[in-house]
């Protein structure tokens, strides 16, 4: 239930006061972009939830 996980975050740019850039799952091996600081805890948020439901 208190399993860790791991993400790596890379900011490309900051526009619109707001960070845009890429969110590695690194456990998943997966990538996906954001366009917000909001969107990427959102990413984050969702990949937590998808792991304790398993």
């Amino acid at each position: 239930m208190n399993k860790k996980e791991s993400f790596i975050i890379h900011i490309v740019s900051q526009e619109n006061s707001t960070w845009q850039g890429q969110i590695t799952w690194l456990d998943k091996n997966q990538t996906l972009n954001f366009r917000s600081m909001l969107e990427m805890i959102k990413l984050l948020d969702t990949a937590m939830e998808s792991e304790r439901s398993e």
